[in-house]
Order: structure tokens, then C-alpha cells, then sequence
């Protein structure tokens, strides 16, 4: 047997320890009660609008990965520093920078973390803990370097690396298997053909009621406006896939059930979190008393008060 067929011969066995322990991680009902105390504290935090802020609703994407960015850096950078003589003030400096910096990271995870369901909500829960140790070994550190002992505070630095080290591969799991903090509906623009589509006869969509239908294969919003307008818009939530069709229709925006992202219904503008991503929309026009839709493709805010 050579070695590509042994191979695929290996992989074919199923998932190794583990991705089974992630899987058993996503499974297991028993933090669920301390998930939903935790929650609730994160989301009574009087954090205004910042809370979009920390979601990234202006940056488009969340904010979380990239300002975790700078405290990792800044601790292997450390790391580095330790190996090499005469560094060790600027080994300190670097593990003071990023104990500071990594605690708007965390803020912003939380916040993304209390909208998540429950099985991401578990593997989100270990992923914050493990980090939550590295950052408290890193504090540890700094405090043992500033007060002359360093091969403690290296040895510490060193835990602490192993356990952020941890915490970003568990970060790596929940963000690319479980797909918490990707776009949901990313890809209705590569599902509906370019051209007009036919949805259903104006009849069937009441004033002002969100109704479900369909777009070349793809479920759509469908809200007929008081002034004759019909909006038409991707029903499944980019933030984590919610119907909006079942949801609250307010001044011209609708709120996702799931966890309260409102969208614009004139474009699909997310007006406000958790969804950082505006929901892909589509032009209509009405022909022979039916509702035709066009893939809009390009997402451009208008100024309204909604």
C-alpha cells in the first residue's frame, strides 16, 4: 500500500481526539445554566453604543479578531525577547502591552459570545476561560518581573503562551467550524442569477406583514409597503441565520427573532448589531400583478432616521 493510499486510508477513520472532544464540548448540557447567567450579565451592561462598536458593526466583520491581534504579538514577541540577553525591560514592556490591550479583546468577545447559540456558546465559554488564564499568568508575570524575580515571571510567560495558545485554537474551531462571527448569507449573491426573478402575485403579501417566499431557490423577505412599495431581502440573518421573515416590522427596518439585529428594508443596511453584515436586498418591480426581484449589488447607505 503506498503512502497516499494509507493516507486517505487514516483519514477515513473519522475525526481524531480532538476534534471528538470539541464535538462532545459542543454536546455537553452541563455549564448551560452559568452559560445563561453570564449571558445575561453581559447583555445588562450598560455599554450603549458602544455595543455595536465592540460587535464591529462599522468595521464590517467583528471586531474581536483583529484586536486580539496586538496582545498575542506582543506576548510571543516577549517570548522571543526572553531568549536573547539584555532584554529583559523590553520583554517586561511587551507583556505590560499586552495585559492592557487584551482587555478591550475580551470585552468584545463577550459581547459577540452573549448572542451566540447554545453550541457555540460552550466552546465560546472554554475558548474565554483558557484566555481568561493566560491573561491572568501574564499579569502574574508582569508583576513578578517588576519586582526583580524574573525566572518566575518567564516561567509564568511561558504557562501563559501555552494557555492563549489553547484558547486561539479553540478560537479557531468555533470561528471557522461553528462559523460564529461569519456572514450568513454571504453567499445568496452566488446563489440568485443575475436577472428578474418572479416571487408571487401582489395579493399574496399583506401590507405591512413579512411574509416568506422564494427567489430562484432562495428564501426572501417579502414586505409590502403601505405606499405600494414591496422590499425584498435575504431571509436568513447574516449574523447567525435567523428567519426574518418571522420577524418585528418597525419604521421601515425588521428585527431579526433570534438575537435583534434590525435591518433596513429599502437596502438590507444592518442599522444596528450584533450583525456586522447588511442582509443582500433586491430591486422589485411589479409586472402583470406580480412581484418581480433583482439582485441589488451593491449595499449603499442612504441617510434615513431609521
Amino acid at each position: 500500500m503506498d503512502l497516499r493510499s494509507t493516507a486517505l486510508g487514516t483519514a477515513g477513520n473519522g475525526p481524531g481526539p480532538v476534534l471528538t472532544a470539541m464535538e462532545r464540548l459542543e454536546r455537553t448540557t452541563v455549564a448551560d445554566g452559568l452559560i445563561e447567567a453570564v449571558r445575561r450579565a453581559v447583555r445588562a451592561l450598560p455599554l450603549g453604543a458602544a455595543r455595536d462598536v465592540l460587535h464591529g458593526r462599522p468595521l464590517g466583520h467583528p471586531a474581536h479578531p483583529p484586536l486580539v491581534q496586538v496582545p498575542l504579538g506582543a506576548w510571543f514577541s516577549s517570548a522571543v525577547l526572553d531568549l536573547l540577553p539584555g532584554q529583559r525591560r523590553a520583554a517586561r514592556a511587551l507583556i505590560g502591552v499586552g495585559v492592557v490591550t487584551a482587555v478591550p479583546a475580551a470585552l468584545a468577545g463577550w459581547t459577540d459570545w452573549a448572542e451566540l447559540p447554545p453550541e457555540q456558546a460552550r466552546v465560546g465559554l472554554v475558548h474565554a476561560l483558557t484566555n481568561s488564564a493566560g491573561l491572568c499568568l501574564y499579569a502574574g508575570s508582569f508583576l513578578a518581573r517588576s519586582r526583580g524575580r524574573t525566572w518566575k515571571g518567564r516561567a509564568l510567560s511561558m504557562a501563559g503562551l501555552a494557555a492563549v495558545s489553547a484558547g486561539g485554537a479553540i478560537g479557531g474551531h468555533l470561528a471557522y467550524r461553528q462559523a460564529a462571527g461569519a456572514n450568513h448569507a454571504e453567499q445568496v449573491t452566488h446563489l440568485v442569477a443575475e436577472g428578474w426573478h418572479r416571487v408571487g402575485p401582489v395579493a399574496d403579501f399583506a401590507v405591512d406583514k413579512p411574509v416568506r417566499a422564494r427567489v430562484d431557490g432562495v428564501d426572501v423577505l417579502v414586505v409590502r409597503a403601505s405606499g405600494g412599495t414591496v422590499h425584498v431581502l435575504a431571509d436568513h440573518c447574516s449574523h447567525m441565520g435567523g428567519p426574518l421573515s418571522e420577524g418585528e416590522i418597525t419604521d421601515g427596518c425588521v428585527r431579526c427573532p433570534w438575537h435583534g439585529s434590525v435591518f433596513r428594508l429599502s437596502d438590507g443596511w444592518n442599522v444596528e448589531g450584533p450583525a456586522t453584515a447588511p442582509q443582500p436586498s433586491f430591486e422589485t418591480r411589479e409586472v402583470d400583478g406580480h412581484v418581480e426581484a433583482r439582485l441589488r449589488h451593491f449595499h449603499t447607505p442612504r441617510s434615513s432616521s431609521a
